[in-house]
C-alpha cells in the first residue's frame, strides 16, 4: 500500500476552481493518501504493545492536563515527517528519554507528515 503522487494537471485537480491568484501557484504535485479505514485494516495494533503504549500514554496525558499526575507533558519532535527512517531514529532516542525522566516528565513525539 503506497501513495500515489498525482500532477497538478490531473484531471480531477485540474477541475477544482481557484479562489484567488495565489490558490496552489507553487504546487508541483499532489500525494494522495490512503484513508485511515486501510491504514487500521493493513497496520491492525489491536492487542499489540503498542495498543497498551498509545492507551497508557493517553491517559497518562489526561491526568497530567486533569491535574492528577503532577509530571510535566513535553511534546517534541520536528515541525513535519519527510524521512520515516530519520522519524523512527527520533523516536527511538526519545524512547530512552521518556524512561530516564519517567518519573517528572512524560515526553511524547509530535509528528505531522
Amino acid at each position: 500500500m503506497n501513495a500515489t503522487a498525482t500532477r497538478t494537471s490531473d484531471s480531477w485537480y485540474a477541475s477544482v476552481e481557484k479562489t484567488s491568484q495565489t490558490d496552489d501557484e507553487r504546487i508541483k504535485d499532489i500525494t494522495v493518501l490512503p484513508p485511515p479505514e486501510h491504514l487500521i485494516r493493513f497496520f491492525p495494533i489491536s492487542g499489540t504493545p503498542v495498543e497498551s503504549l498509545i492507551s497508557k500514554t493517553r491517559q497518562d496525558i489526561h491526568n497530567i492536563m486533569a491535574g492528577t499526575d503532577d509530571r510535566l507533558l513535553v511534546v517534541i519532535g520536528p515541525c513535519s515527517i519527510h524521512d520515516p527512517a530519520a522519524a523512527l531514529e527520533y523516536a527511538r532516542r526519545l524512547a530512552e528519554q521518556r524512561k530516564k525522566y519517567a518519573g517528572t516528565l512524560e515526553i511524547v513525539v509530535r509528528g505531522f507528515s
